[in-house]
């Protein structure tokens, strides 16, 4: 892609946020993106041909543009619950002014839908998030299950999507509830991990295992 069309397209991306901030994601037509551009509708379909790929392209550039922010988030913290926090938070505190087009956007939960966190078009950016939670993980020192251990990031991220839609719906004061969730459930989950380490929980960790598998498999 040229540097003029990456530019173009980028415009484009830009005023399509906007407009879902103000508006509304199902509000907003292409149309409308196209004018706020400052391009013809047909170059804005050239680019995005749905709403949906504008939203897929949104998921794609906050991703990379989280991952310095996660890095650099748990660069400090040693103890896991404190790094799950500081990587939660950061990803709160990023996607704070898009909070409203998350809630649009967490309607789509079929995971035949494109833009369902489960769907086959999110499945590489799904397993890019998912690999933040194995670096909270292999930063914290904490011995992890040999059996368990495959399995354990992938369920910190589902843990994470319930913290996330709980934020999206919290009417607190600035989300002050979220925030204590976070800070308490992610001690919870730093106790349960130890936890399971203990051979006594092998038959649960089994089990654990064994669902993991059962919910994630291809169909």
């Amino acid at each position: 892609m040229s540097t003029k069309s990456a530019e173009t397209r980028a415009r484009i991306l830009e005023a399509a946020m906007d407009l879902f901030r103000r508006q509304g994601f199902e509000e907003t037509t292409m149309r409308e993106i196209a004018a706020e551009a400052g391009v013809a509708t047909g170059a804005a379909y050239y680019y995005f041909d749905s709403k949906d790929a504008i939203a897929l392209a949104f998921y794609d550039q906050s991703q990379q543009e989280l991952e310095p922010l996660i890095e650099q988030a748990l660069a400090g913290p040693k103890k896991l619950k404190d790094r799950l926090a500081a990587l939660l938070e950061v990803k709160l505190r990023y996607f704070e002014p898009n909070r409203r087009l998350l809630g649009a956007l967490a309607a789509h939960a079929d995971p035949e839908h494109a833009l369902s966190p489960f769907s086959a078009r999110t499945h590489a950016i799904r397993e890019r998030d998912v690999q933040s939670f194995a670096s909270a993980l292999q930063g914290s020192g904490i011995r992890l299950a040999r059996d368990l251990e495959p399995q354990l990031p992938r369920i910190l991220w589902m843990y994470q999507m319930g913290l996330i839609l709980f934020w999206i719906y919290d009417r607190s004061q600035a989300q002050a509830r979220t925030h204590v969730l976070i800070r308490k459930s992610a001690a919870i989950v730093e106790r349960l991990v130890k936890l399971a380490a203990f051979p006594l929980m092998r038959p649960v960790r089994r089990m654990v295992v064994d669902l993991m598998q059962a919910v994630t498999e291809e169909p």
